[in-house]
């Protein structure tokens, strides 16, 4: 990685010497808070004096008996680079040197794996913003997943400030970076991301002991881990069960001999094999509940001056893992279903004619198979050779059992704010940006209550007010087909949105941004900027357009329901198609039916000739609700709602 840390020479991330340490977030690289108090604190041996020397000024202060203390320095504006001395008593031999520091903003980047999901994983869309993205002034301090049911921790375990380049910046959180990027271009100063976000993780794992007492279900769970030896346990009992799993699997595949991929190599004869057209999953291949391994071998005819180009192998996506050759080697290997396989090739495992591409598929509970609409081809510089379509196969083990659940102890309640949120809150912020929802889909009741309080939460630990919390609502996601009243994302959605009544909140509607086959879609740039325009309105104060249409009441007018909207900035308008789709309307009986709607200036009317009281009105009240059609002339959505 190429973003620049430099070595303080005392250790890698110049915290600590001696008997003083500071925080791991007080490191080469920080960005600090611009116009506000500046709090730096740390540890050092009790009824010491404590010296800051910056930007030509001294502080100090007495070290407590409990060994820690803290100094608050006045508010400065945008600027820097500058350094910082440490120091016990002034003392050169006891000093810590913090070098290029600026001072900024700073915004804090939680949530689940969209908001974790790296640049990397996306780059192929962002080519050219990838290339142009040098700028030091743009920097990620990265945390590693960890948790803590004993109690909040004081400090991380890891971290450092990564300055933005074409290298460093792939490893960035890509909603996070765009976001910053736009603020950037806008402001011109410098901004600083703590990315702590976490694959998978429950919004209840996020908020403190305090707040999830009041929740006493999720109480009890915290507790019931707070011993690190039970963790300690469960691990290695479940990773005994996940090993003898595997190596039986291994045992029984007749397709490796004594762990050679022999159904890989090009001269094995696979000729008596069975087809299938792939994209597909196993189970509409007869293979219902299938467990265990299949292999799968493509021939493929190419020439010299094809191989001499940059090569690629795009194999989608694969539920649940594969191991990938070319000519009996092995050019790539994913080991859980939701990464995109994008194997980049030597120019020597292609030859002139014939080339074989083989898989090893391991399904691991029977829900095995490629994912559709997904690249499934080989590129040879600018050209691409299609894979889809027919593949032959063999099962090489089958297995009675799935493979064994694994206990993610990071996703239980009070575990992540006890090691990754704790230790920030002393740190001065501008704000939040929050993607998550996924993991909790399903309990939207639930989530209309910890939602809220892990706002107020935080901001009450932070003690700064309440500082702006901007996050996305979950876009669109799943098969497409007619509304479902059942719908659990729209149902989250909602839940989210209802959010909105904190203060100092704000929503960036998604259901134009998402993907129907991928829980990580990769438009992230158009999230990162969305998330950018809340900022430059609730943070900043501008009059900008950041938010689509969010329904506000209704009016029953004889046999039509009249929707007003807040956000209509602009107007209202329809998108792609002449007629406004989406809505459904309900009489007394409830039953809904695909309702007529129109624009009424500021308004949508709607109704149904067979509907002569209407009740209730839903529109875009589906997992994936592809047809909703209604924006703001500003080019945002509207979001989904019920008016019940």
């Amino acid at each position: 990685m190429s973003g620049k840390n430099i070595d303080s020479g005392f250790n890698k991330y110049n915290t600590a010497v001696k008997g003083l340490k500071l925080p791991r977030l007080f490191s080469d690289g920080i960005i600090l808070q611009r116009e506000k108090e500046i709090k730096i604190w740390g540890w050092a041996p009790p009824g010491e004096t404590v010296e800051i020397l910056f930007k030509g000024k001294k502080y100090r202060t007495k070290v407590t008996k409990k060994a820690d203390w803290e100094l608050r320095l006045p508010p400065h504006t945008a600027g820097g680079p500058y350094s910082m001395n440490v120091s016990i008593n002034g003392c050169r031999e006891e000093t810590v040197r913090i070098k290029n520091i600026l001072i900024g903003e700073v915004w804090v980047c939680s949530g689940q794996s969209n908001m974790e999901l790296p640049v990397n994983r996306v780059q192929d869309l962002y080519q050219k913003e990838i290339a142009y993205s040098e700028n030091p002034e743009i920097r990620q301090f990265k945390i590693e997943t960890a948790y803590d049911f004993s109690g909040p921790r004081v400090d991380l375990e890891s971290g450092e400030w990564i300055e933005a380049d074409p290298e460093s910046v792939l490893d960035f959180s890509a909603t996070a970076y765009f976001f910053a990027r736009e603020l950037y271009k806008k402001y011109q100063i410098p901004v600083g991301l703590i990315n702590c976000a976490v694959g998978g993780s429950p919004v209840e794992a996020w908020i403190s002991e305090e707040i999830i007492k009041h929740y006493p279900g999720k109480l009890k769970e915290a507790k019931e881990y707070s011993n690190p030896e039970k963790i300690k346990k469960i691990q290695c009992a479940e990773q005994k069960e996940t090993a003898e799993w595997y190596k039986k699997l291994y045992k029984m595949d007749r397709g490796l001999k004594k762990n050679f991929p022999l159904w890989a190599q090009p001269e094995y004869n696979s000729e008596n094999w069975a087809l299938m057209e792939i994209p597909t999953s196993f189970g509409e291949k007869g293979l219902e509940n299938f467990k265990g391994v299949i292999w799968f071998r493509k021939e493929i005819q190419l020439n010299s001056e094809e191989i001499g180009q940059q090569l690629r192998l795009q194999m989608g996506t694969i539920v649940d893992s594969d191991w990938t050759y070319i000519n009996g080697q092995r050019v790539g290997q994913t080991e859980y279903r939701y990464p995109p396989r994008k194997y980049e090739l030597d120019a020597h495992i292609l030859k002139p004619g014939k080339n074989i591409i083989a898989l090893r598929v391991v399904s691991n509970n029977g829900e095995g198979g490629f994912i559709e609409d997904k690249p499934y081809q080989l590129e040879l510089g600018n050209k691409k050779i299609d894979l889809k379509g027919e593949w032959k196969y063999r099962v090489g083990a089958e297995v009675e059992k799935p493979l064994p659940e694994e206990t993610f102890f990071e996703w239980k309640p009070v575990g992540l704010y006890n090691a990754l949120i704790n230790p920030l809150t002393n740190y001065a912020i501008k704000g939040v940006i929050w993607y998550q929802g996924e993991s909790n889909v399903g309990q939207d009741e639930e989530y209309r209550d910890l939602f809220p309080a892990l706002i107020k939460d935080w901001r009450q630990k932070w003690n700064q007010g309440k500082f702006p919390f901007l996050f996305v609502q979950l876009p669109n996601y799943g098969l497409t087909g007619n509304e479902n009243p059942k719908s659990s994302w729209a149902r989250m959605r909602e839940a989210q949105c209802q959010a909105l009544s904190v203060p100092h909140t704000a929503m960036v509607v998604a259901i134009d941004l998402g993907e129907w086959n991928d829980l990580h879609p990769v438009y992230k740039k158009e999230i990162g900027e969305r998330l950018a325009l809340a900022a430059r309105s609730l943070a900043y104060g501008e009059d900008v357009v950041y938010s689509g249409p969010l329904y506000n009441s209704k009016y029953i007018q004889g046999k039509k329901v009249v929707i007003s909207f807040e956000h209509v900035d602009g107007g209202l308008t329809v998108r792609g198609s002449q007629n406004l789709c989406g809505f459904e309307v309900a009489g007394p009986d409830g039953e809904f039916l695909v309702a007529d709607a129109e624009i009424k200036g500021e308004k949508v009317v709607v109704w149904h000739e067979d509907i002569n009281h209407p009740v209730r009105v839903r529109y875009a009240w589906a997992d994936n609700p592809e047809q909703a059609n209604l924006y703001n002339k500003a080019g945002f959505p509207a979001a989904p709602f019920r008016t019940d």
